[in-house]
């Protein structure tokens, strides 16, 4: 068996698509520009990077699109009121505190001080509570899981009934949203993490395998159940000796070459799960958008 590449770049560019299609819509309609705001702390290069392609992609989808660039030693005091503001800002319809903020700062409080209809990264105790209630359709989810929920659809359906589903990680961002998901569509759900015993014997269980904890190639394939579809978040930077001297590449968490001779299909690293996390914040932000204008928010 070979496992086929799920294609996340290609799906995300659909996803793009909608989301254009929406706003453009809703600007037509009610004259409503969707807004997104995003607020970056320091100088970390990988989140500057990060914030440089949401807001490229948030101008592509025509949207209006700010940038609030502050310096690592900014007062936690004047990052909460930039918040206020942005919350009170009728032009903006999603903000998102790029992660990680410099030591000092308290994310948590920062993030608490977003109001739940702006949370288009879906990190809120609100928004947290609505999914964890099954009130899917008034939260706005994390964008990665978002992701991955449709990249899993497009292999096997709406209905995930009769599926059993492991999900390696627990973390706020990715692995209990994501396992919420999974419960929605009916699969029977484990949370695995760094104490779960005898894991590849868990793992080999599951007819959908999630594996999102940060440790590059981690997942080998004894890991992984023949006809297995296999969803693989992590991003982890190693040597690439092979392409010069000081010279890196990007893995997942899953060695891709032994999970795709027992995997039916699965994300590579880069190219997989990746560009779905921008395109859900657009989904997101469009959704936003319309619930501000008093329209019916559009699913993607």
């Amino acid at each position: 068996m070979q496992a086929s590449r799920i294609d996340g770049k290609a799906a995300a560019e659909a996803v793009l698509r909608q989301a254009k299609a929406a706003g453009d819509k809703l600007r037509e309609t009610s004259g409503v520009q969707p807004g997104l705001a995003v607020v970056i702390v320091g100088e970390d290069p990988a989140s500057q990077v990060y914030v440089a392609n949401k807001g490229r992609t948030a101008e592509a989808c025509g949207f209006h699109s700010v940038t609030h660039r502050l310096p690592a030693d900014v007062p936690q005091d004047e990052l909460l009121a930039l918040i206020d503001r942005l919350n009170a800002d009728p032009a903006i319809h999603g903000i998102l505190q790029q992660l990680p903020l410099p030591k000092g700062l308290d994310a948590d409080a920062v993030i608490a001080r977003i109001h739940p209809d702006k949370d288009v990264d879906g990190l809120t105790l609100v928004n947290a509570g609505r999914l964890a209630s099954g009130l899917v359709n008034d939260a706005f989810v994390p964008c990665t899981p978002a992701g991955c929920m449709v990249l899993l659809r497009q292999v096997l359906g709406e209905d995930l009934s009769g599926k059993r589903a492991v999900v390696i990680g627990r973390s706020n961002l990715v692995g209990k949203p994501m396992a919420q998901l999974l419960l929605l569509a009916n699969a029977t759900v484990t949370v695995a993490h760094s104490r779960t015993k005898d894991l590849p014997a868990l793992c080999r269980e599951a007819d959908i395998l999630v594996a999102a904890i940060g440790r590059p190639r981690f997942l080998k394939g004894d890991s992984v159940k023949p006809g297995a579809v296999v969803i693989d978040v992590g991003i982890n930077r190693i040597d690439a000796p092979e392409k010069g001297e000081g010279k890196t590449r990007l893995v997942g968490d899953v060695d891709f070459d032994e999970a795709a001779a027992r995997a039916s299909a699965l994300t590579p690293v880069p190219g997989g799960v990746g560009p779905m996390t921008i395109a859900m914040l657009m989904a997101n932000t469009v959704a936003s958008a319309y619930r501000a204008a008093g329209e019916e928010r559009p699913r993607f």
